[in-house]
């Protein structure tokens, strides 16, 4: 305490302004290295094919949707005559395809692919979550035999690569026909997610207090009704994490995808790399591809951020 009476002692644990204040520059900092790569693709989705490959890059230029006119579009080059006999152009795709003698020829499979992708993503993260949530909540509640090696078990199918087991699973999904099927890829997936989902759910079910079910079951509740409308709410937060963890792995899975698809349940990430302009790479149109894969993976997880802070954090502290 100073001659004024005003103490200046302060907490050992709490930290100080400068080490909040360094603390916070250096997340800044980390933040916006980490966001150059994903502002350069964003930027480029929106360059001319030219300055896409500009060197020195290009940091001025000229806006264009060159890129996302490739990107939803099918093109094929014809002559200066046959282009001149045309009708006017009827939109600004049509007009900027012209412009290098070229004309649409139809839609690309750009839409198709993005939608598998949604669709077995989330179904198989839905999946994942919902038999993930049951398993842990069995391990975590009921006494089960060999429970230790079992969750070992389970642990393990996430230690070997994909490439590991490719070739078995190529051949096992040839003979029973679920080779290029959406079904087939939401079961893969969530049988490599689902034991994500038991690890980290297990924590977070362990870590809500038994007496909440039993003061439940004893107000007439059965067993069910208890996990439904008191586990899983307490359990919300962990659900979220985990539901976040495991789309990311489906969303951005390249190996098997390609393995094991090649048109109707094609995902993604093998058609991005596939996008071939005229001459060479169409790269306005391959970030324009990658921007879009980008948003609902970014979407989601700002949806659940605050759920993904609390779940991550759940469970740290112990009273």
């Amino acid at each position: 305490m100073s001659a004024t009476g005003i103490t200046t002692a302060h907490s050992v644990v709490a930290p100080t302004g400068r080490t909040r204040a360094i603390a916070g520059a250096i997340v800044i900092v980390y933040a916006l290295i980490t966001m150059i790569p994903l502002l350069w693709i964003v930027v480029t989705s929106f360059k001319t094919p030219d300055d896409s490959i500009a060197y020195p890059p290009k940091l001025l230029f000229t806006p264009s949707i060159e890129g996302y006119c490739n990107l939803f579009n099918t093109r094929t080059r014809q002559t200066p005559e046959y282009i001149a006999a045309l009708p006017p152009a009827t939109g600004q795709c049509d007009q900027l395809v012209r412009s290098r003698n070229m004309v649409i020829a139809g839609p690309s499979n750009v839409i198709p692919r993005f939608t598998n992708s949604i669709i077995i993503a989330f179904g198989s993260t839905f999946l994942a979550v919902a038999l993930g949530t049951l398993t842990a909540y069995g391990f975590s509640r009921f006494r089960v035999p060999f429970a230790n090696d079992l969750l070992f078990f389970i642990l393990s199918t996430r230690f070997m690569p994909p490439i590991a087991v490719a070739i078995p699973i190529y051949l096992m999904y040839r003979a029973i026909g679920l080779t290029d099927t959406k079904i087939g890829m939401i079961l893969l997936y969530t049988a490599v997610n689902v034991s994500l989902a038991v690890w980290l759910l297990k924590g977070f079910i362990d870590e809500i207090p038994r007496e909440y079910e039993e003061a439940a079951m004893i107000d007439g509740y059965s067993r069910l009704q208890a996990f439904r409308k008191v586990v899983l709410p307490q359990a919300a937060t962990g659900i979220a994490a985990t539901a976040i963890f495991c789309l990311i792995f489906a969303w951005n899975e390249y190996a098997f995808a390609v393995l094991l698809t090649s048109g109707e349940a094609q995902t993604m990430p093998p058609f991005i790399p596939f996008i071939i302009g005229e001459g060479g790479q169409d790269w306005p149109a391959v970030a324009a591809a990658t921007a879009l894969f980008l948003i609902p993976i970014l979407v989601f997880t700002i949806l659940l951020r605050k759920h993904l802070l609390r779940g991550i954090t759940f469970g740290a502290v112990r009273k």
